[in-house]
Protein backbone atom coordinates (compact mmCIF):
# COMPACT_ATOMS: atom_id res chain seq x y z
CA UNK A 1 0.00 0.00 0.00
CA UNK A 2 1.36 3.59 -1.01
CA UNK A 3 0.90 6.32 1.79
CA UNK A 4 1.60 10.15 0.03
CA UNK A 5 3.49 12.42 2.46
CA UNK A 6 3.56 16.11 0.78
CA UNK A 7 6.54 17.56 2.71
CA UNK A 8 6.52 20.91 0.83
CA UNK A 9 5.37 22.81 -2.81
CA UNK A 10 8.32 20.75 -4.55
CA UNK A 11 8.37 17.99 -3.37
CA UNK A 12 5.74 14.62 -2.27
CA UNK A 13 7.44 11.46 -0.41
CA UNK A 14 5.31 8.06 -1.01
CA UNK A 15 6.32 5.23 1.10
CA UNK A 16 5.24 1.29 -0.50
CA UNK A 17 5.01 -0.49 3.31
CA UNK A 18 4.58 -3.91 1.16
CA UNK A 19 7.90 -3.30 -0.71
CA UNK A 20 9.57 -1.25 1.93
CA UNK A 21 10.39 1.24 -0.74
CA UNK A 22 10.73 5.09 -0.66
CA UNK A 23 9.60 6.89 -3.82
CA UNK A 24 10.54 10.88 -4.12
CA UNK A 25 8.44 13.11 -6.64
CA UNK A 26 10.36 16.41 -7.04
CA UNK A 27 8.51 19.00 -9.24
CA UNK A 28 10.94 21.37 -10.83
CA UNK A 29 9.38 24.56 -11.62
CA UNK A 30 11.81 25.58 -14.32
CA UNK A 31 10.09 23.30 -16.53
CA UNK A 32 7.23 21.72 -15.11
CA UNK A 33 8.60 18.12 -15.42
CA UNK A 34 8.56 15.55 -12.38
CA UNK A 35 11.44 13.62 -11.64
CA UNK A 36 10.98 10.28 -9.60
CA UNK A 37 13.71 9.17 -6.98
CA UNK A 38 13.29 5.42 -5.95
CA UNK A 39 15.13 4.10 -3.15
CA UNK A 40 14.74 0.09 -3.04
CA UNK A 41 15.88 -1.17 0.30
CA UNK A 42 18.68 -3.69 -0.31
CA UNK A 43 20.66 -5.34 2.30
CA UNK A 44 23.90 -5.06 0.79
CA UNK A 45 23.88 -2.04 -0.35
CA UNK A 46 26.18 -0.05 1.37
CA UNK A 47 25.03 3.66 0.73
CA UNK A 48 27.15 6.75 0.90
CA UNK A 49 25.44 10.30 0.70
CA UNK A 50 28.12 13.21 -1.14
CA UNK A 51 26.87 16.66 0.36
CA UNK A 52 27.87 20.35 -0.61
CA UNK A 53 27.02 23.48 -1.88
CA UNK A 54 26.76 23.98 -5.64
CA UNK A 55 29.96 23.93 -8.07
CA UNK A 56 32.07 22.62 -5.11
CA UNK A 57 32.68 19.87 -7.35
CA UNK A 58 30.91 16.48 -5.48
CA UNK A 59 29.69 15.32 -9.20
CA UNK A 60 33.50 15.86 -10.54
CA UNK A 61 34.37 13.60 -7.37
CA UNK A 62 31.86 11.40 -8.07
CA UNK A 63 32.45 10.60 -11.73
CA UNK A 64 35.93 10.86 -11.57
CA UNK A 65 35.90 7.94 -9.23
CA UNK A 66 33.15 5.63 -10.65
CA UNK A 67 34.10 6.44 -14.58
CA UNK A 68 37.62 8.21 -14.22
CA UNK A 69 36.41 10.78 -16.34
CA UNK A 70 36.36 14.76 -15.35
CA UNK A 71 33.87 17.45 -16.92
CA UNK A 72 35.15 20.96 -17.15
CA UNK A 73 31.37 22.84 -17.63
CA UNK A 74 29.33 22.82 -14.50
CA UNK A 75 25.81 20.59 -14.82
CA UNK A 76 23.65 21.61 -11.61
CA UNK A 77 22.40 18.22 -10.18
CA UNK A 78 18.79 17.20 -8.71
CA UNK A 79 20.52 13.82 -7.65
CA UNK A 80 21.98 11.05 -8.90
CA UNK A 81 22.77 7.38 -7.66
CA UNK A 82 26.46 5.37 -8.97
CA UNK A 83 26.12 1.77 -8.04
CA UNK A 84 30.00 -0.10 -7.64
CA UNK A 85 30.71 -3.03 -6.13
CA UNK A 86 33.29 -3.47 -3.21
CA UNK A 87 33.64 -6.13 -0.18
CA UNK A 88 32.41 -6.00 2.74
CA UNK A 89 33.39 -8.90 5.02
CA UNK A 90 34.95 -10.74 2.88
CA UNK A 91 31.59 -10.74 0.88
CA UNK A 92 30.39 -9.19 -2.42
CA UNK A 93 27.96 -6.22 -1.87
CA UNK A 94 27.61 -2.91 -3.82
CA UNK A 95 28.75 0.36 -3.10
CA UNK A 96 25.29 2.97 -3.81
CA UNK A 97 26.79 6.57 -4.00
CA UNK A 98 23.94 9.67 -4.08
CA UNK A 99 25.56 12.77 -5.37
CA UNK A 100 23.04 15.23 -3.85
CA UNK A 101 21.83 18.82 -5.19
CA UNK A 102 23.39 21.61 -4.50
CA UNK A 103 20.36 24.00 -3.62
CA UNK A 104 18.24 24.30 -0.48
CA UNK A 105 15.42 23.94 -2.55
CA UNK A 106 14.59 20.27 -1.41
CA UNK A 107 14.76 19.68 2.34
CA UNK A 108 12.79 16.71 1.99
CA UNK A 109 15.22 15.03 0.27
CA UNK A 110 18.04 16.07 2.22
CA UNK A 111 16.69 14.36 5.02
CA UNK A 112 15.73 11.46 3.83
CA UNK A 113 19.11 10.77 2.04
CA UNK A 114 20.45 11.23 5.61
CA UNK A 115 18.20 8.89 7.27
CA UNK A 116 19.15 6.11 4.80
CA UNK A 117 22.94 6.40 4.61
CA UNK A 118 25.49 4.70 6.30
CA UNK A 119 28.44 7.16 5.90
CA UNK A 120 28.39 11.02 4.60
CA UNK A 121 31.27 13.28 2.74
CA UNK A 122 30.78 16.81 2.82
CA UNK A 123 32.58 18.65 0.06
CA UNK A 124 33.65 22.41 0.07
CA UNK A 125 35.75 24.35 -2.40
CA UNK A 126 38.98 25.27 -1.07
CA UNK A 127 38.27 28.71 -2.87
CA UNK A 128 35.30 29.12 -1.14
CA UNK A 129 35.04 29.90 2.49
CA UNK A 130 30.90 30.04 2.02
CA UNK A 131 31.15 26.49 0.73
CA UNK A 132 32.47 25.45 4.13
CA UNK A 133 29.98 27.65 5.80
CA UNK A 134 26.88 26.04 3.95
CA UNK A 135 28.16 22.86 5.41
CA UNK A 136 27.62 23.48 9.02
CA UNK A 137 24.11 23.21 8.86
CA UNK A 138 23.95 19.80 6.81
CA UNK A 139 26.63 18.28 9.39
CA UNK A 140 23.88 19.36 12.29
CA UNK A 141 21.12 18.07 10.70
CA UNK A 142 22.87 14.30 10.13
CA UNK A 143 23.43 14.25 14.14
CA UNK A 144 19.85 15.45 14.73
CA UNK A 145 18.64 12.54 12.66
CA UNK A 146 21.55 10.41 13.27
CA UNK A 147 21.88 10.27 17.20
CA UNK A 148 24.68 8.21 17.85
CA UNK A 149 27.52 9.68 15.92
CA UNK A 150 30.08 6.92 17.07
CA UNK A 151 29.42 4.66 14.18
CA UNK A 152 28.87 7.18 11.63
CA UNK A 153 31.43 7.44 8.87
CA UNK A 154 32.37 11.37 7.87
CA UNK A 155 34.74 12.77 5.67
CA UNK A 156 35.39 16.67 5.24
CA UNK A 157 37.08 16.90 1.93
CA UNK A 158 38.11 20.01 0.35
CA UNK A 159 38.43 19.79 -3.16
CA UNK A 160 39.92 21.58 -5.82
CA UNK A 161 43.22 21.84 -4.05
CA UNK A 162 45.07 22.35 -7.40
CA UNK A 163 43.34 25.57 -7.26
CA UNK A 164 45.76 28.93 -6.59
CA UNK A 165 43.13 31.15 -5.18
CA UNK A 166 42.55 29.46 -1.43
CA UNK A 167 40.65 30.74 0.83
CA UNK A 168 40.10 28.01 3.17
CA UNK A 169 43.45 26.45 4.90
CA UNK A 170 43.86 23.21 5.68
CA UNK A 171 44.64 24.26 9.52
CA UNK A 172 41.64 25.70 9.30
CA UNK A 173 39.48 22.51 7.64
CA UNK A 174 41.42 20.28 9.97
CA UNK A 175 40.62 22.43 13.28
CA UNK A 176 36.58 22.05 12.34
CA UNK A 177 36.92 18.09 11.46
CA UNK A 178 38.77 17.67 14.94
CA UNK A 179 35.58 19.29 16.62
CA UNK A 180 33.29 17.27 14.52
CA UNK A 181 34.64 13.92 15.15
CA UNK A 182 35.22 13.70 11.76
CA UNK A 183 38.11 12.50 8.56
CA UNK A 184 39.56 15.47 6.61
CA UNK A 185 41.35 15.27 3.26
CA UNK A 186 41.64 18.16 0.77
CA UNK A 187 41.15 16.50 -3.12
CA UNK A 188 41.59 17.39 -6.62
CA UNK A 189 38.92 15.59 -8.91
CA UNK A 190 40.79 17.76 -12.00
CA UNK A 191 44.38 16.28 -11.32
CA UNK A 192 42.82 13.03 -9.92
CA UNK A 193 44.50 13.91 -6.57
CA UNK A 194 43.09 11.80 -3.22
CA UNK A 195 40.24 10.97 -5.07
CA UNK A 196 40.56 7.14 -4.79
CA UNK A 197 42.06 7.50 -0.94
CA UNK A 198 38.67 9.62 -0.01
CA UNK A 199 36.53 6.69 -0.61
CA UNK A 200 39.05 4.17 0.50
CA UNK A 201 39.68 5.62 3.78
CA UNK A 202 35.97 6.66 4.51
CA UNK A 203 35.00 2.67 4.01
CA UNK A 204 38.25 2.37 6.40
CA UNK A 205 36.16 4.86 9.42
CA UNK A 206 33.54 1.41 9.11
CA UNK A 207 33.58 -0.19 12.49
CA UNK A 208 30.78 -2.52 11.81
CA UNK A 209 32.09 -4.05 9.01
CA UNK A 210 34.97 -4.67 7.21
CA UNK A 211 34.82 -2.80 3.72
CA UNK A 212 37.24 -2.73 1.15
CA UNK A 213 37.39 -1.92 -2.45
CA UNK A 214 39.34 -4.33 -3.49
CA UNK A 215 37.18 -7.62 -4.06
CA UNK A 216 38.70 -10.81 -2.66
CA UNK A 217 38.31 -13.28 -5.19
CA UNK A 218 38.82 -17.11 -4.33
CA UNK A 219 42.50 -18.84 -5.94
CA UNK A 220 42.28 -21.59 -7.93
CA UNK A 221 43.63 -24.89 -7.21
CA UNK A 222 46.87 -23.31 -9.44
CA UNK A 223 47.76 -20.45 -8.25
CA UNK A 224 47.59 -22.28 -4.46
CA UNK A 225 49.87 -24.82 -5.46
CA UNK A 226 51.97 -21.83 -7.07
CA UNK A 227 52.32 -19.86 -4.03
CA UNK A 228 53.24 -23.41 -1.72
CA UNK A 229 55.85 -24.16 -4.35
CA UNK A 230 57.28 -20.17 -3.86
CA UNK A 231 60.95 -20.29 -2.13
CA UNK A 232 61.25 -23.84 -2.73
CA UNK A 233 63.47 -25.79 -5.08
CA UNK A 234 62.48 -28.31 -7.33
CA UNK A 235 64.98 -30.77 -8.16
CA UNK A 236 64.58 -31.69 -12.17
Amino acid sequence: MLQCFAVSLTEQVLYDNDSMNSYLFIYVPKDRSVRLRVMPEQSNDYRVVVFGAGGVGKSSLVLRFVRGTFRESYIPTIEDTYRQVISCNKQVCTLQITDTTGSHQFPAMQRLSISKGHAFILVYSITSRQSLEELKPIFDEIVEIKSDMDNIPIMLVGNKCDEINREVSQSESAELAKRWNCAFLETSAKTNYNVKELFQELLQLEKRRTMSLQLETKKTKSQKRKEKLKGKCIVM
